[in-house]
């Protein structure tokens, strides 16, 4: 059994795919014997479960708090830190970088994106330089994706790089509509398609792209599945903005219905009450996106960006429709062909649901404490 301290920027109830990963994690954690505590930001909620144990004690991630993170990790005796690393979750600040210097215990760091921090104006190469350092302090580096994986792996100076992808950020509820009868009722006949995205319409997500398409259907309604913005990356509130006003414009504001921020089981519900999801990534798709993930897991039919890096998983017109990113031509024409089609809408789904069997969460916290234990036995001087 491990002992293991979670760091994170944020938690639910706040807002965010890293708390909502992190909760996932721990929960499979927790589930395979270990001892979890989430060392995390003060907004997160106590949690009613015996596991994992929270500790929401930092309201700013500034170097003092580093050593408040220190003194509760000697407290508890742990056998290691997992730092779950976006910059914006930690409010784009510097000191979060120093943490596996500081820790004393050994580090893992999580990347979930290598997204670069602010520092301060003009700060250029600094930036990288900082997540650079982040990943050479470490003990051990987790990375999600292909593309990260080969970034890191550039820096001779960066110790024992691992690619463990993330699972979906919303566990299913099968309870409430088994995978059989989701596929049943995507043959029916439609009248009113409804398409579904899920997450923050970010700089990054497409969203530009989403309402242009909708622009080119008019029989078509977009659900927007989540929160507006999320706790962590201010800069949502502005696209966010964009985006509005980029609906009034296009004249397709009275076409879309935003659900708000949901708990787990009333996503699921929307999600099910969408005929296709469209999650139009600018960068392409990627198994980072926890969004995307959650996709897979509900068994939608989902049309997303070709990936920038090929993905082998993802076979057009089995689990998944690619198109080109920001087209939104491409992107409406993929939605009218797979309103059109039960019978393709049934393939994907099912192809999705399949794929999704290698992402679990089990098999994600199965990978992480192999990981993990490596890394306790390698800084002790011993052979895994």
């Amino acid at each position: 059994m491990l002992k293991i301290g979670l760091v994170t920027g944020e938690y639910p109830p706040m807002q965010g795919g890293v708390g909502d990963f992190s909760r996932e994690v721990s929960l499979a954690l927790a589930a395979l014997g270990h001892r979890v505590h989430i060392i995390t930001h003060a907004g997160a909620g106590a949690d009613a479960r015996p596991a994992p144990t929270i500790h929401p004690i930092i309201r700013s991630w500034n170097l003092p708090s580093l050593f408040l993170i220190r003194r509760l990790a000697r407290s508890l005796s742990l056998d290691i830190v997992n730092i779950q690393y976006q910059a914006a979750a930690y409010g784009m600040t510097p000191p979060i970088h120093c943490l596996p210097l500081i820790i004393g215990a050994p580090s893992v760091v999580t990347f979930h994106d290598l997204r670069v921090p602010y520092l301060f104006p003009k700060a250029g190469a600094l930036r990288r330089t900082a997540v650079n350092f982040l990943a050479r302090s470490a003990t051990g580096v987790i990375v999600t994706n292909p593309d990260d994986l080969s970034a890191l792996q550039r820096d001779p100076r960066i110790k024992r790089v691992i690619e463990i992808p993330i699972g979906s950020n919303v566990t299913p509820n099968f309870q409430l509509q088994t995978p059989k009868s989701a596929i049943r009722n995507l043959q029916s006949a439609i009248r009113n398609p409804v398409v579904g995205y899920f997450g923050f319409l970010n700089a990054s997500k497409g969203g530009g792209t989403l309402l242009r398409a909708l622009a080119a259907l008019p029989d078509c309604k977009l659900l927007l599945i989540g929160g507006r913005t999320g706790s962590s990356d201010k800069t949502n509130a502005a696209f966010a903005d964009e985006i509005e006003s980029l609906a009034a414009s296009l004249g397709v504001a009275d076409r879309i219905t935003r659900t708000g921020f949901l708990p787990p089981r009333e996503t699921t519900e929307a999600f099910w009450s969408c005929d296709v999801m469209a999650m139009p990534y600018v960068d392409g798709v990627s198994f980072r996106r926890g969004t995307f993930m959650a996709c897979l897991a509900h068994g939608m039919p989902t049309i997303t960006t070709r990936p920038a890096t090929p993905l082998p998983e993802l076979r057009d017109g089995e689990n998944i429709r690619l198109v080109p990113p920001e087209d939104p031509a491409a992107l409406a024409a993929a939605i009218r062909e797979l309103t059109a089609d039960p019978a393709l809408r049934a393939r994907l789904s099912a192809g999705a649901l399949a794929l999704a069997d290698n992402f679990t969460w089990d098999k994600i916290a199965a990978r992480t404490v192999d990981f993990l234990s490596m890394v306790i036995l390698l800084k002790k001087g011993k052979t895994p």
